[in-house]
């Protein structure tokens, strides 16, 4: 049973630690937001501009260049639909971004209580081995209280940064979302105004 809850607690550390890394390198701002996009956008500012900023979408696609371009691709449309599309795919980019976080949320749950399973099943040792033997066996105290230490260690020890990048990266896409809500705004805002 020991062996089984710290192999346990060291997968999930290590998927933990797997995806922290991943989302770490996927929610790089570049890789969202990338600048080129970014002053390509702000000099787009007639209908003549747009194939400019659609060849550099292209050439640096992310979450941000693809909205741009399927409202570029609906510039025909009445604003209100062309709105309804983008909102709708950049819920679904929004949803690409957040993509394993929850399993950092379950890591956050489950690690501290595996670690909580160990405690107890040291416990068990322990006061196993106190009244077979009494207090004369310090070998087997000495186990329950290892194994109850070692798994409660481990189990915070797996949780906590999991935590903090979850919190972290949860912010992070938060704030993706708003700024590429509000660049993508400004850009129907540009294209629609000066097509009156």
């Amino acid at each position: 049973m020991e062996f089984f809850i710290i192999a346990v607690l060291v997968f999930a550390s290590v998927v933990g630690l797997t995806f922290i890394v991943e989302r770490g390198l996927a929610l790089r701002t570049q890789k969202v937001i990338p600048a080129q996009v970014e002053a390509a956008l702000e000099t787009c500012r007639t209908r003549e501009d747009v194939p400019m900023l659609k060849r550099i979408c292209e050439q640096h696609p992310s979450p941000l260049s693809r909205l741009l371009v399927l409202a570029e691709k609906h510039r025909s449309w009445p604003r209100a639909d062309n709105i309804g599309a983008l909102e709708t795919s950049a819920r679904h980019e929004v949803s690409k971004l957040e993509r394993g976080l929850v399993i950092l949320e379950i890591v956050v749950g489950v690690a501290p209580l595996l670690g909580l399973v160990g405690t107890i099943y040291g416990l068990i040792i322990l006061f196993g081995g106190m009244s077979d033997s009494g207090m004369g066996d310090s070998k087997e105290v000495a186990k329950g209280i290892a194994i109850a230490l070692n798994s409660t260690l481990l189990g915070l020890l797996t949780a906590i940064p999991s935590l903090i990048a979850w919190s972290y990266y949860n912010k992070k896409v938060e704030r993706f979302a708003v700024e590429m809500a509000a660049l993508c705004e400004n850009f129907l805002r540009t294209q629609y105004h000066n097509e009156k």
